[in-house]
């Protein structure tokens, strides 16, 4: 009888034991998830609905992407909210990297950013100088509509603006107004007020509500647009998704995904142009 008893008391415990390794086994399957913060424009120029899938079919793992301008994306990084990041600033990302937020800033892929404005071009901007560009319309009646979010396309446009000599565009330029916004709104706002604006071209090739809008400033090498991927710092934020994450950074880096990226189109133009192994 004692037996038995003891029987049945392992049984029930074993029984236990065994749903509680299959919720365990259930949920680590569940996490399979990273979160990654990045900028607008790869998520609103239709970038990530290609590569993510990709990503999935070649890993298991799910990413849930946070569209923010980049100096957001870092902040989240800093503060543990994502796992990797996906951004365009180079200094501000190298600056992440050697304040112990980041394992290792890797370049991924690039491309160029435009100035749009209305077709008739009533500022006179039309060429490839951006600097000379921006002097000009600085002196002209225009609006230009600036997202004003620290993203890595604003943080380009101040140092625009300042190489042509307009320190404090805000201040100095009546015609500037900033959205605080992301670069599909921003173009949107651009669109519907006959404004310029500086936008990235993948997004403005994916956008719909171009108006009266065209691109009149494109080629200067300063517009150059370079896009990398970090891993947030375990050291810093022990409960993100390292190995996930990590798993994410070497693919989207490897030939397969760079290919993926490359394949990326929108009416035969290719968006972005891999270049993961440059500096």
């Amino acid at each position: 009888m004692v037996k038995s008893f003891v029987r049945r008391a392992l049984l029930r415990h074993l029984g236990v034991f065994a749903i509680a390794v299959g919720a365990a086994g259930a949920t680590v399957a569940q996490d399979k998830n990273i979160v990654m913060a990045s900028t607008t424009s790869t998520e609103q120029s239709g970038l990530f609905a290609h590569l993510l899938p990709a990503f999935k079919k070649a890993s298991g793992i799910d990413v849930k992407v946070v569209a923010l301008g980049t100096g957001q994306a870092l902040d989240m990084g800093r503060r543990g909210d994502a796992d990797v990041l996906f951004v365009h600033d180079q200094a501000a990302e190298e600056k992440f990297v050697a304040e112990g937020y980041g394992l290792k800033r890797s370049p991924v892929m690039y491309n160029d950013f435009v100035l749009v404005g209305p077709k008739t071009d009533p500022a006179g901007v039309k060429g490839a100088d951006i600097v000379a560009a921006l002097g000009t319309l600085a002196k002209s009646p225009s609006s230009f509509v600036s997202r004003g979010d620290k993203s890595g396309t604003h943080a380009a446009e101040l140092r625009y603006w300042k190489a042509a000599g307009v320190e404090a565009p805000k201040a100095a330029y009546a015609g500037y107004q900033e959205c605080g916004c992301g670069m599909g709104p921003a173009l949107n706002i651009a669109a519907s007020s006959n404004a310029y604006v500086l936008a990235d071209r993948g997004t403005w090739l994916s956008f719909k509500n171009r108006a009266d809008l065209a691109v009149l400033v494109e080629g200067d090498k300063r517009l150059f647009n370079q896009y990398g991927v970090i891993v947030v710092d375990p050291a810093k934020h022990p409960h993100t998704k390292t190995a996930l994450a990590q798993a994410f950074a070497d693919w989207v880096v490897s030939a397969e995904g760079q290919a993926t990226i490359a394949s990326y189109q929108i009416g035969g133009q290719q968006l972005f142009f891999p270049n993961a192994g440059t500096k």
